[in-house]
């Protein structure tokens, strides 16, 4: 069956879908639509976000939906607010022309009076994200006894949000003679342990593998020095001129870090991350899909159940470290049978995960040159040229000033005219990349090159590992919302950052305070972390060993201020011009705030 037609959807829903525009099933509609057409059997789906997965579980059951029955027929859980409201919106387009259905978004982060109104005034469909839709269980406001379809999708997600004991309190009030449909893009621990338990001899069905990417997306990287990241994103960036993307980093600091850097130096871009609240939240995102921000930089939970269309490229700032996580971001171009581009920036260390995530995702990871200088000046200048030539003449607005300003061009050749035109746009970008340097991480090139210090941003003051910009830049001592502590491991012991985030998350478990900077010496250690955390963090390292030594943490006297800027004056500058720095017995690692991971 190769059109809707054929599959015997009601011609209700017919017409909607043609007023739509939809022409023919998607690859994961053409297996959904029969089974749960044909049959009560559970299901378990797999797909990619963007492949019409709302149409393929919402179809087949308004084919079925009776609305003058009592109560509701229909309970679908997403992981987000926004991929809720999403979901709700399209089954209104769908069932527009079915008489009498209503269907309920119920969602945090909202006021939840209208949506009890709305519940009393009863519907056939309720789209809600767990947390919400528990409380209106528990408050007596949702009943779901008559429910005859229960929808889980993007259920992955929904579990690695932490939703698991939800949704577990949810699915025990739905009657056990209903429909199960799970909808997921990878199939996780938690999610065998779930649809074990809640599902019923579920038929599988899948378009694609249950790890494999979207086949429209080219998988990319380029090979870089961990100090020339942020450089390497601006290049990233600056050789697509009409980029729509999502850049993707691992912690909220570093999300807000790169889209403070990238607002400074001019691009319109905002940041996603856990701290916002629902209304910021709301705010950033009507902004980024009304394509008023270019670049939306986010965290990988922030970025949980996002729908936007015609994204053009993901860009990872750093690679997550779960494959399946992956397989979400660059999930989030290439949809709709457009292609798109997952673009990686990755050190050597890095490069070393690719062949393990190439394996898991069915998909190759071609290495591209970091783009230099002359080439994005040279995409730049011809997308400026295309954007002059489809502006559309205001003729009103012009007209009566052109006599004079045709005057003012009668000494001008053709040339220098437009020369001049393009020159008043183009000068100031050109200048940022003269001289640019090869970026790529097996280039070789001068440790004193200014054309690089050009392009890492001479003032921003970020240090030599490309972390967050710290206080030694501004001569200040610890911050004050950061307490330093003393340890007694160091260089000797085989200690490094990596060992000290591996020890705090290990045995402080449930809390995650932020980490600043760490300094590692031959025989001991400081490091800052969030103030407040002192009496647990020196508990819970009583019984800690490293290396067969007790370890010990005390709090420390704040760095005296200045002292970060006295002792830089006296550093030479290394071999590469970065900002990195030797002596003392150590390395510092960075001098900004870090979330511990």
């Amino acid at each position: 069956m190769s059109t809707f037609k054929e599959m015997g959807l009601k011609p209700e829903l017919l017409t909607a879908i043609e007023e739509l525009g939809y022409e023919n099933p998607t690859p994961i509609q053409k297996l959904a639509l029969p089974k749960v057409l044909e049959s009560k059997k559970d299901l378990i789906a797999f797909a990619q976000t963007g492949t019409g997965k709302t149409a393929a579980f919402s179809l087949p059951i308004l084919n079925q939906i009776d609305p003058s029955k009592e109560g509701i027929k229909c309970i679908i859980l997403s992981p987000t607010r926004e991929l809720g409201i999403q979901i709700t919106e399209d089954i209104k387009n769908y069932s527009k022309h079915i008489r009498g259905l209503k269907v309920v978004p119920v969602y945090g982060g909202a006021p939840i009076d209208q949506q009890l109104r709305q519940l009393k005034n009863g519907c056939d469909i309720v789209v809600g994200t767990p947390g919400r839709t528990l409380d209106l269980i528990n408050r007596k406001r949702l009943h779901l006894d008559s429910v005859e379809w229960l929808v889980l999708d993007e259920a992955d997600e929904m579990l690695s949000m932490g939703f698991a004991e939800d949704l577990d309190a949810i699915l025990d009030t739905t009657p056990s003679d209903k429909q199960t449909l799970l909808f997921s893009a990878t199939m996780p621990p938690d999610m065998v342990k779930l649809s074990r338990k809640y599902m019923t001899d579920p038929v599988e069905i899948s378009a694609g593998s249950k790890q494999e990417a979207n086949a429209n997306v080219h998988h990319v990287y380029y090979k870089i020095h961990s100090r020339d990241r942020y450089a390497a994103l601006k290049r990233a960036v600056d050789v697509n001129p009409d980029i729509y993307g999502i850049v993707f980093c691992r912690t909220r600091a570093e999300t807000k870090d790169v889209a403070e850097q990238l607002s400074e130096d001019g691009y319109n871009t905002d940041a996603i991350h856990g701290d916002l609240s629902q209304a910021q939240r709301d705010t950033v995102m009507g902004r980024f899909r009304n394509r008023q921000l270019q670049l939306l930089i986010a965290t990988d939970v922030a970025a949980r159940g996002l729908d936007v269309q015609d994204i053009t490229h993901v860009i990872n700032y750093k690679l997550p470290d779960e494959d399946a996580v992956y397989v979400h971001r660059s999930g989030r171009t290439g949809r709709a049978s457009k292609e798109g581009q997952s673009i990686s920036l990755l050190t050597s260390n890095e490069i070393s995960k690719l062949k393990y995530l190439e394996r898991k995702i069915g998909r190759k990871f071609e290495q591209i040159e970091i783009p230099g200088g002359k080439e994005i000046c040279e995409k730049q200048l011809l997308n400026l040229i295309s954007n002059i030539i489809d502006t559309e003449i205001q003729s009103d607005h012009i007209d009566n000033f052109l006599p004079q300003i045709q005057e003012m061009f009668d000494d001008m050749t053709k040339e220098e005219l437009i020369r001049k035109v393009v020159s008043v746009e183009f000068n100031r970008f050109a200048e940022y990349y003269r001289n640019a340097p090869d970026l790529n991480a097996n280039a070789e090139r001068g440790g004193r090159d200014r054309g690089r210090d050009r392009d890492r941003g001479r003032d921003r003051g970020r240090d030599r590992g490309g972390n967050d910009r710290g206080d030694r830049r501004r001569g200040r001592g610890t911050d004050e919302n950061m307490t330093r502590y003393f340890i007694n491991q160091g260089k000797k012991d085989g200690f490094d950052p990596k060992t000290l985030m591996g020890m705090i998350n290990a045995n402080l478990k449930g809390k995650s305070p932020e980490i600043g900077q760490i300094e590692i010496m031959k025989m001991f250690s400081f490091f800052e972390m969030e103030s407040g955390h002192t009496e647990e963090l020196q508990r819970a390292m009583k019984s800690v060993e490293h290396n067969g030594r007790p370890v010990s943490v005390e709090e420390s006297k704040p760095k005296p201020s200045g002292a970060g800027r006295s002792e830089r004056r006296k550093r030479r500058p290394s071999s590469d011009g970065g900002g990195g720095h030797r002596g003392g017995g150590g390395r510092s690692h960075g001098g900004g705030r870090r979330r511990r991971r």
